[in-house]
């Protein structure tokens, strides 16, 4: 394929509806994206960006990627981290960035799911594979960012002219115009994969594989899942679900044939100016509790460190040596209803190593496998009935500068084929009690299920 001419970027001064508002009539478009940073005070919450009408797509499954864009689609077996990239060199070579503009003007968002590690490991195939792709990414030229530390808005356009970028600017006004919102209850009943004493018996036996030497932590969960009601509108209710519950990393994304709709607090990694950054989260407790209690928790610090010693060896593999360095280690984060013990690990990438490849080295995130790695999500495959699917993955953006920001994909409802799915977990160590590490799944949870306007009402699994 011959690449386009270069495109000049256009920005305008938003002076349009505040972000969920500006997403809302989009939010039916397929591959529509909303990276929703609203988490007031959170220092990570500076910019939200809407995205739509990607000019290509790209998905993988089980190992075959898929592109298309308006003019074809291929499909060939690669490595979708290595597509990515190379897409965006594609598209983006030479494009410029505008350093008094947010910093994500254009490129690559979506869905990394977690599964994607059974292309960069062997993973034996025991539990049930989902319909889903392994990953969704859109490439966008049109991007509406809203800066929350100086409240303005823009909207950026990569286009041949002005009367193009004026062509986008307009549909998206005018599907703000008329666009009318629905309010909507939504009361579902749910199931899980796993009972509360199967899932202490399965945190016992990670216990047991601790103490046989096999790990030193593994990250456990369980999910549920519902149907939902006719006419339930899955936009709608995630403006209900980030009122209760926001979050410096919520998104919405909907790629067709699934949705994500995540409250996730926890920052996988960030690549800018060539440093990168991690801050796994490790260590939860009901922020009814004081912090003191996290804070003076021998299990949670435990926890937390063998993660941060994983991570920084993730990192390695594309840092400069020497370069790598803990700057927080196992400070108190508060959001509604949680407590977490959050660390920050940063180092300056390789010259041969661009974000991908910090991507790939580090995928999936080691605060939701385990260590080590391979073995942990081993067990987790042994033990977890269904493949995690986009759970646990990460939502990411990458810009055609080659800088990138992105989440672990937790706290997130999966919605697909008329049904809802949520998975939580928590990291299992040696010092674990199964009731409380059962218990910590449902506080995790609690938020999102109230969004659903009742308390989570759970019944026997289908069969």
């Amino acid at each position: 394929m011959v690449r386009e001419r270069q495109k000049r970027l256009f920005v305008y001064d938003w002076q349009g509806p505040d972000a969920a508002a500006s997403f809302a009539p989009l939010a039916a478009l397929p591959y529509s994206i909303f990276l929703d940073s609203n988490k007031d005070g959170h220092a990570l919450s500076r910019v939200s960006y809407v995205l739509w009408h990607p000019f290509e797509t790209i998905e993988s499954k089980d190992g075959r990627v898929t592109i298309t864009n308006r003019d074809h689609q291929f499909s060939y077996h690669a490595d979708i981290f290595k597509v990515v990239r190379e897409r965006l060199s594609l598209w983006g070579e030479d494009r410029g960035i505008q350093k008094n503009l947010p910093a994500f003007q254009g490129g690559a968002a979506g869905s990394f799911g977690y599964d994607l590690a059974r292309q960069l490991e062997r993973i034996p195939s025991k539990a049930e594979a989902g319909a889903q792709p392994d990953a969704c990414i859109g490439l966008y030229d049109k991007v509406l960012a809203f800066d929350h530390a100086n409240g303005k808005a823009v909207l950026m356009i990569a286009a041949d002219s002005e009367a193009e970028a004026l062509v986008h600017k307009a549909f998206l006004e005018d599907c703000i115009r008329v666009y009318a919102a629905k309010p909507q209850d939504a009361i579902v009943l749910w199931d899980t994969d796993k009972d509360d004493a199967a899932f202490e018996k399965d945190v016992a036996r990670v216990v047991e594989y601790i103490h046989a030497g096999d790990i030193f932590q593994a990250n456990l969960s369980r999910r549920f899942s519902a149907d939902l009601p006719c006419g339930f509108d899955a936009y709608t209710h995630y403006r209900g679900l980030r009122e209760i519950n926001p979050a410096p990393y919520a998104a919405f994304m909907n790629f067709g044939g699934v949705s994500l709709a995540s409250c996730s607090p926890e920052r996988f990694l960030e690549v800018k100016d060539r440093v990168i950054e991690t801050r796994p989260i490790k260590g939860t407790m009901p922020s009814s509790l004081p912090a003191s209690v996290l804070i003076e928790s021998e299990k949670d610090r435990a926890e937390n460190v063998m993660i941060v010693d994983l991570l920084r060896n993730d990192l390695s593999k594309v840092c400069e040596d020497h370069s790598i360095e803990v700057t927080q280690l196992c400070d108190i984060e508060t959001f509604e209803g949680l407590h977490h013990m959050v660390s920050t690990v940063r180092g300056t990438l390789r010259g041969d190593q661009g974000a991908m490849e910090a991507l790939r080295a580090c995928f999936p995130g080691g605060s939701i496998t385990g260590a080590p790695k391979i073995r942990a999500m081993e067990i987790i495959e042994e033990l977890e009935p269904h493949r995690r699917g986009a759970y646990c993955g990460a939502l990411a953006w990458m810009g055609f500068d080659g800088a990138m920001d992105s989440a672990i994909t937790i706290r997130t409802l999966v919605y697909e084929d008329g049904r809802v799915h949520l998975q939580t977990g928590g990291g299992i160590t040696a010092m674990s009690d199964p009731k409380a590490e059962r218990e910590e799944t449902m506080t995790k949870a609690a938020k999102i299920f109230e969004s659903f306007s009742a308390p989570a009402t759970l019944r026997k699994k289908r069969a």
